[in-house]
């Protein structure tokens, strides 16, 4: 027996804040086994957390969350997905934290909230750059619990069926830009067409209400006008059918204002071109019952062939599952038609939500019903984590999944029959990247439909393409024009980038070794450690890198490697006078310090020029002049001690005009030239060695200390960096030890 009906109540929720019971009573409905208790909890919690809040509208904020888990069980979720949709804004906006919620509710509760209060937290600079990251913690969050993704797209429409109370135009129309651009697509993308539907209509009426009005007001006098047609054509097919012993219901529908929009503005026609403003949808019990009235209908009124689409067959990648198909009907007007049974509507209209299905013991995701309504719409993400790990900035990714998101599709097979969907507009080589990111690296040509075809040959539906693969993996100039899907474009530009280090690097090195050529020096890539640190670099390639792209210079690394190296150039300690005890009131100062008295340059710590100094008073014998941080010191910290230290500096002349002996001990591999090399490094770098003497012997290594005559402390220590870059060099460091031998009562060798 068929009927005619209207169509399902609108997905809307009352202005009222609905009660506890309300809610229950809703999820219940399809779900008896539900836990009633722990959604009256979290309806309690939420409310008291958000007591005392309002939102624009001036009514309390927690009426907000409750509308959200309202819409959440008119998508029929599960009790923890509609507690989600009630705490959501706790964690945010009340004292409430997530150890409290995984206590009260669960830990899955507490994840889920967890993963909606994260999405809009970065706080960027530019408002663009701030969309395309959240984006991309959207993208994140929801690949790990596409819940994430309902509880925000409910918690989006509420808020835009409330935009209206926003005082300021401009927020309002940021807003729903943002709305248009991201969530409704997203929406689109898992099939959840009911929210889609009303978030772009919301969005359209907030960017151009002037627009908006003009379309409702036409859609008022139309419907005035065909009602009567309407009803008769509903009537005349529920009776076609009903003959044909085909069980039925029918209704018309009306094209929402800114679906009719937008085909004016990608048609540019009329509001009285368009055909389809009035459609008709038949439900039937199965799918052979589909074709069945597809027959009845084709039999009882001409077709429009070019107007046939069978996507029951082949869905689309969002599980949309129907016949369509336009036929001209009385007084020579043409009717579109809709053909589908109850689950294919569930599907077309809650996506991938209808996926939820009540069983013994619980109601959860079901991904066998995914299977059986044609796939899982989750996978319909999945283009969206390629382009993520593709990398780039937040708004590259921003423009590759916008690109994935505002195109009409086009469905190629691969030779083995797999269904492809890519945006209209599709080349082959958008294909190979559909398929494997390695297949669009390498591919060099295609056949479509067993003929050769180039690369940037446009698909049609029902192409068959196979890729011819080469063995480069270069993308050739103008690779990236060749394509249009964001999942393509984000990995062509990676591996142009990869290609580009690749080339730098190679570049880079070739200066560094030049550059040590020329000062005849041996580029050593292992003796790189603390020049890496110099130059900011993580690793030689980051070094080489940026001597190619030419953020540091071959002047820069050798200075890094060899500090002070162009600083010595010319000058030698033998030419300046030498810092000892009988001059060095000449070049130490100090408050508090007796004129004339001795000082003592302290063989422990061997204080040179730039190292911070102090003096302590030895009664009948001077001041004995202290780095401050020498071991011996720690020994005189006493009250009665600490009265005889005295706070010293160096004089300006000490760096200009005189040297210092510094002292530093080597671990030298035991081979013959070692020394050579060594004294050849402190000549370069303008030292001058006072001394050698050898510590420790065995038969692979020599532990070694020295005398050097340097300027300064810093000029030891590039002194200290230069040794370092030598192969034969295990390890160096200046000698501060208080328990360092007197170099004068020690043997030495020459060097």
């Amino acid at each position: 027996m068929s009927a005619v009906t209207t169509p399902s109540a609108p997905f809307q929720t009352a202005d009222a804040i609905p009660s506890a019971d309300d809610l229950v009573a809703r999820v219940v409905a399809y779900d008896p086994s539900v836990d009633a208790d722990l959604i009256r909890r979290a309806y309690d919690f939420a409310k008291r957390m958000h007591e005392g809040q309002t939102r624009h509208s001036g009514g309390p904020y927690y009426g907000h969350v409750v509308q959200v888990a309202m819409l959440l069980a008119e998508l029929r979720l599960d009790a923890a997905t509609i507690c989600t949709g009630l705490l959501h804004d706790t964690v945010e906006d009340t004292p409430a934290t997530l150890e409290d919620l995984t206590e009260q509710f669960g830990e899955d509760v507490a994840q889920l909230v967890d993963g909606v209060t994260k999405l809009g937290q970065m706080q960027l600079t530019s408002k663009r750059t701030k969309q395309a990251e959240n984006l991309q913690k959207l993208v994140v969050a929801i690949t790990k619990d596409i819940r994430v993704l309902l509880v925000k797209l409910c918690d989006r429409l509420h808020n835009m069926r409330t935009l209206h109370y926003v005082p300021k135009t401009e927020k309002r129309e940021r807003i729903a830009r943002e709305t248009l651009e991201i969530y409704a697509p997203l929406a689109r993308r898992i099939g959840v067409n009911r929210v889609c539907v009303e978030l772009e209509d919301l969005s359209f009426q907030n960017m151009n209400p002037a627009g908006y009005r003009s379309i409702v007001r036409r859609l008022e006098d139309m419907r005035a006008e065909r009602a009567d047609a309407v009803s008769s054509v509903s009537a005349t097919l529920a009776s076609a059918l009903s003959n044909a012993h085909i069980d039925c219901r029918v209704f018309g529908r009306e094209k929402k204002p800114y679906s009719i929009w937008r085909k004016l503005q990608r048609k540019h026609v009329s509001f009285d071109d368009i055909a389809d403003i009035y459609a008709f949808r038949v439900l039937v019990a199965d799918p052979a019952d589909c074709y069945a009235a597809l027959g009845v209908v084709h039999q009882t009124w001409r077709c429009v062939p070019e107007r046939f689409r069978d996507y029951i067959s082949t869905p689309k990648p969002n599980n949309y599952r129907s016949l369509h198909t336009t036929i001209i009907g009385p007084e020579n007007t043409r009717i579109e038609l809709q053909i589908r049974t109850e689950a294919m509507e569930l599907v077309a209209e809650t996506g991938v939500a209808a996926h939820w299905r009540y069983k013994q013991g619980g109601y959860a995701y079901d991904p066998k019903a995914a299977r059986e309504a044609g796939g899982d719409p989750i996978a319909r993400l999945r283009p969206f984590v390629e382009i993520l790990e593709q990398g780039g900035d937040p708004e590259e990714f921003l423009e590759h999944a916008k690109l994935e998101m505002f195109a009409n599709e086009v469905y190629a097979f691969t030779p083995k029959g797999e269904l492809i969907a890519l945006p209209g507009g599709a080349t082959p080589l958008d294909f190979a990247y559909a398929v494997h990111t390695e297949l669009g690296h390498t591919a060099v040509s295609a056949k479509i439909n067993g003929r050769d075809r180039p690369l940037r040959t446009t698909l049609h539906n029902g192409d068959v393409v196979e890729i011819v693969r080469g063995g480069v993996r270069q993308p050739p100039a103008g690779w990236e024009d060749l394509v249009i899907t964001g999942r393509a474009r984000a990995a062509i530009r990676k591996l142009i980038r990869s290609s580009e280090i690749e080339e730098f690097i190679r570049i880079g090195k070739v200066i560094a070794e030049h550059a040590f050529l020329r000062e005849g020096k041996m580029f050593r890539e292992d003796k790189l450690g603390d020049a890496l640190k110099r130059l900011e670099v993580d690793d030689a390639p980051g070094l080489y890198e940026a001597l190619g792209r030419g953020r540091v210079s071959s002047s820069e690394l050798l200075e890094a490697v060899y500090p002070g190296y162009r600083d010595v150039r010319g000058r030698r300690p033998q030419d300046r006078e030498l810092i000892a005890d009988d001059k060095g009131g000449l070049y130490v100062h100090g408050r508090g310090l007796t004129p004339g008295v001795s000082l003592h340059f302290a063989k422990c710590c061997s204080p040179i020029p730039g190292d911070r100094i102090v003096g302590v008073m030895r009664p009948g014998a001077g001041v004995e002049v202290h780095v401050i941080d020498c071991e011996r010191l720690a020994a005189l910290d006493d009250e009665e001690t600490l009265e005889q230290w005295i706070d010293l500096r160096w004089a300006p002349e000490a760096q200009a005009n005189a040297v210092s002996v510094g002292r530093i001990e080597a671990t030298v591999r035991n081979e013959p030239g070692v020394l050579a090399e060594i004294a050849g490094a402190v000549g370069e770098a303008g030292g001058n060695i006072t001394y050698v003497r050898t510590m420790d012997r065995t038969k692979d290594f020599f532990s070694m200390s020295f005398g050097l005559e340097v300027f300064d402390a810093r000029h030891l220590s590039n002194i200290v960096a230069a040794l370092k870059t030598s192969d034969r060099v295990i390890s160096v460091q200046r000698a501060r030890s208080a328990g360092f031998p007197d170099p004068d009562q020690a043997e030495t060798e020459d060097a």
